[in-house]
């Protein structure tokens, strides 16, 4: 038999590997891969775990986590692609709370929190925006604006198995720049015996419910079925879970910092914007999944997936402007690196805005498919594959500002004493900040002008929509070259933002008016920044009885936010498999090419001059992607792995909107042509070209302990022949309306906007084992490690020539679990650390923010215990696992390394979950 053969013969040693999924494995499978290429959905090769062809009935086989590692060694050993995978320990339980976590503890991958949760993913560095998520090996719609899935909107209680591919292959239809996370759901037919499991987990924040009408207790609710009918031809999968838990979080955040450094003028805290953030998430998932094995050689599969979201949060806080509005004496200023800092002082005549906002995130998506998967007897095979998803999200974001006074030069003003240190500033105050009779609804600060702006209502429409067909035939053969792949795909996306915004403002032409009693809620509690409590209450009951009002936003700012961006793409591949033996072992692989063509056009508004013209531009472009993977395995357990690739990353789709103002520029120094006046103005750039890189990658492996253990070290280099930086753009503006007033001389000049740009290096190593203690010292049966550290350097280049600051990109990830399981008692102790990273966050409106992130350690444990075959509890199995054991912070700094010009110190405090399933 040869080896490409064995591959699907179906061993012994894979019948175990499913059966041990099944029976529930204690934490997950790591660096596991599929299959020699990258499977098209539902082909007779998905989501099988690859082993050696070991007939030999006798053999012992183990159960629990040591033999989920054992399969995973041998996926890694008999792949071809260089892949980490994660699989459920089992049916409807993965080993974390969240996908996020789970793949988060993959070598070279990590991952960023938001609200204590792991939701986007980083993989050898780089964040999600270099990365490509599926389902099913279907190209997804995201609740976010970029093309990054949120994992949030995945339950982990309908998820079999998650594949990270590092390195692409040319049948890899929809790959990213730095790897291709492949989500995967139950194959009913693939499962050896009817399945009906149910679960339950509780949920404990010890932080406690910091908000009135909040909660520190939570729960999870999930139930899987899995039966085959009509002689095991036709399959059937279902799985639901719901879930409704808190998540607290106390945070200190700064405006940014006044100052310059010089002795006379130190950084001081330029003004403080902290918030007590209480988010109930509710979310109901289901998933399904029919087959229907027509014939031997002919599978129909049909699956859908739906998932409902919604985050909502109470974010109640204070803001204080401070150093850079209002006068102050320092008491303490200490000298550093980057200049004098002051560490404490006070600042006077300060008037506050108490803050009662609203966040809610409110998303359904619809995904789901159909496969047609023929595989003939004569070597000949072919599928069709249809894929759809849709995400329709409402982003509703509404400020509330109250104060002692209306404009800034009425109501009490405070006295504040504030100490500056590495964990953020602490303050003292003399205001009672819960005195409903002092604190008012109003525009303290004067922020509308004109207007008396009590608040602001930002309402987000998001509409995502994708089609995706897939075609492919393959030829089996003999010789060196044993396969041939040829197939088409074609993409249709298409994504629009409706903003709609108002003002939130007192009735009647009021400057101010006084909170109800009856919306009173209790006070929130800032003492953890020394502030006291504030006057709490719910913004959306004050709407909703006429004690405030909304008031549309006609600013031209508002409809400029809109867009429609419509991205069609056409794919071709052609793929070889080859099969080579050789005296010392064998040598398999694949090599390939893939085209791509990409239609990509923007929809929206530019304004000349103040006045809204429709716009619509976009590009028509090719890129070409030859691949190669190639695998020495030696009969002495070595495996050396070489792939090279040509790989590429589309842009951000927000960054691909239209919507552009401009006006005339009179300054010939900035004209591109020297000529002025010329046309200037800003926006998206829907001309954009994908990242793209050239990339190198060169894995050693050693396999030991009968292929129970193995060493890998992963070394990558990418050249970065194409980027996508923040700079200015040379644009022809004559295909636009000439702004009214001035005629220009040129209508050649620049936007300020994403722009592609040169490139640069990116490359790294990676080192991963999985040990077994008892392959060396037998009285440690049960007890092992695995895990794995990265490094990556990056020399990417900027619209300037400068080292790029990119998101998410971290030097160094490591993560380390410590592991005991046998007889049915599982016990493990994870570690996860990155170096310090540029963050991503939300800001108002919607719009990226990017932070200089500090390096961070996550310490998680989990015990529990499956009761064993012969037990009167037979098929139950109990857990108990904490998350973040150590409380440790989320810390984001101020643009110079001074670790004491915090922006951001968020803590969320340790979660508890305590859960159990029982498959009947």
């Amino acid at each position: 038999m040869s080896y490409r053969n064995s591959l699907r013969s179906g061993t012994s040693l894979r019948t175990c590997a499913i059966a041990l999924i099944l029976a529930g494995a204690a934490v997950p499978s790591i660096a596991a891969a599929q299959t020699t290429q990258p499977p098209v959905p539902d082909t007779e090769e998905d989501g099988q775990p690859v082993a050696d062809d070991d007939t030999d009935e006798n053999v012992i086989v183990v159960s629990g986590f040591r033999a989920a590692l054992e399969s995973a060694v041998n996926e890694k050993r008999n792949s071809d692609l260089i892949l980490e995978s994660v699989t459920a320990e089992d049916i409807g339980k993965l080993p974390d709370d969240s996908i996020g976590e789970s793949i988060a503890r993959l070598p070279g991958i990590t991952s960023q929190r938001l609200n204590g949760r792991a939701n986007v993913i980083a993989i050898r560095g780089l964040g999600p925006d270099f990365s490509q998520t599926l389902l099913n090996g279907r190209e997804q719609t995201s609740t976010g604006d970029s093309r990054a899935v949120e994992f949030d909107q995945y339950p982990s209680e309908v998820v079999s198995q998650v594949n990270v591919y590092k390195t692409p292959s040319a049948s890899l239809v929809g790959q990213g720049l730095v790897g291709t996370i492949d989500v995967r759901t139950i194959r009913p037919l693939e499962v050896d015996e009817p399945i009906f499991a149910i679960g339950a987990k509780g949920s404990y924040a010890d932080i406690g419910a910091l908000n009135a009408g909040s909660r520190d207790y939570g729960y999870r609710l999930n139930a899987t079925f899995v039966d085959q009918f009509a002689d095991d031809t036709i399959g059937v999968a279902l799985a639901a879970a719901y879930t409704d838990e808190p998540y607290q979080l106390q945070e200190f955040n700064a405006w940014g910092y006044a100052g310059d450094g010089t002795p006379g003028n130190p950084y001081i805290i330029g003004g403080n914007k902290s918030f007590v953030t209480s988010t109930r998430l509710k979310r109901f998932g289901v998933n399904g999944t029919l087959q229907y094995q027509a014939s031997p050689n002919f599978m129909v599969t049909v699956d859908g997936f739906y998932s409902s979201f919604d985050d909502d949060q109470s974010k109640r806080g204070i803001e204080l402007p401070l150093g850079f509005s209002n006068p102050y004496t320092t008491s303490s200023v200490v000298d550093g690196p980057f200049g004098g800092f002051a560490e404490s002082g006070t600042f006077t005549d300060v008037r506050g805005v108490v803050r009662n906002d609203v966040f809610q995130r409110q998303a359904d998506l619809y995904s789901g498919g159909l496969n047609l998967d023929y595989n003939g007897d004569d070597g000949w095979s072919a599928f069709f594959d249809f894929g759809y998803s849709r995400t329709d999200r409402n982003e509703l974001s509404i400020e509330s500002y109250s104060g002692t006074g209306y404009g800034g030069g009425n109501g009490a003003a405070d006295t504040i004493g504030f100490t500056s240190d590495t964990n953020g500033t602490a303050f003292t105050h003399t205001l009672d900040y819960s005195d409903p009779s002092l604190i008012r609804l109003t525009d303290p600060l004067g922020w509308g002008g004109a207007r008396v702006q009590a608040g602001y209502w930002n309402n987000r429409i998001i509409a995502d929509e994708l089609f995706q067909y897939r075609v492919g035939v393959s030829k089996e053969l003999g010789g060196f070259l044993s396969a041939m792949h040829f197939g088409m795909a074609y993409t249709d996306r298409s994504k629009s933002l409706t903003p709609d915004e108002f003002f939130v403002s007192p009735p009647g032409g009021a400057t101010e008016v006084a909170i109800p009693t009856g919306a009173l809620l209790r006070p929130t509690d800032l003492d953890y920044l020394g502030l006291g409590p504030i006057v709490s209450y719910d913004v959306r009951d004050l709407i909703a009885d006429g004690t405030l009002i909304l008031d549309r936003n006609t600013s031209n700012d508002v409809p400029a936010k809109a867009y429609g961006i419509t991205e069609d793409l056409m794919t071709i591949y052609l793929q070889a498999d080859i099969e080579q033996e050789l005296g010392i072992g064998v040598l398999t692989g694949n090599f390939g090419v893939q085209a791509i063509n990409t239609d990509q056009n923007s929809t929206g508004l530019a304004f000349a001059g103040g006045q809204p013209v429709d716009v619509s531009l976009g590009a028509d472009y090719w890129d070409v992607l030859p691949s190669a993977n190639l695998s020495l395995r030696l009969d002495s357990g070595w495996v050396f792995r070489l792939a090279a690739s040509r790989q590429i990353q589309r842009p951000r789709l927000d960054d691909l909107r239209v919507a552009i103002s401009y006006g005339i520029n009179t300054n010939a120094g900035e004209s591109p042509t020297g000529v002025a006046p010329f046309i200037s103005g800003g926006g998206g750039n829907p001309l954009l070209r994908p990242y793209r890189a050239n990339a190198v990658d060169f894995n050693i492996e050693k396999y030991f302990a009968n292929g129970a253990g193995v060493v890998a070290v992963q070394a990558f280099y990418k050249d970065i022949v194409n980027w996508i930086a923040n700079g200015r753009y040379t644009f022809d503006y004559s295909g636009l309306p000439t702004p009214a007033g001035q005629t220009p001389a040129t209508t050649i000049g620049f936007l300020d906007t994403q722009v592609n740009t040169g490139g640069g290096n990116f490359y790294g190593v990676e080192l991963s084992a999985t040990v077994p203690f008892d392959a060396f010292f037998s009285g440690l049966e049960g007890f092992g490690a695995t895990g794995g550290v990265g490094y990556t350097k990056s020399e990417v280049e900027d619209f300037n020539g400068d080292v790029a600051p990119i998101s998410g990109y971290s030097e160094w990830v490591a993560n380390g679990t410590l592991y005991y399981d046998l007889n049915g008692f599982s016990a493990r102790g994870s570690v996860r650390y990155r170096s310090e990273f540029i963050g991503e966050f939300s800001g108002f409106g919607g719009s990226p923010t990017r932070r200089l992130a500090r390096a961070e350690t996550i310490v998680d444990a989990q015990i529990g215990y499956e009761f064993q075959p012969g037990s009167a509890l037979e098929g139950l199995s109990v857990y108990l696992q904490g998350q973040n054991l150590t409380n440790a912070p989320f810390v984001s700094q101020f643009n110079v390394p001074e670790p004491r010009a915090v922006i951001d110190y968020q803590e969320y405090g340790r979660r508890f979950l305590v859960g159990a399933t029982f498959k009947f």
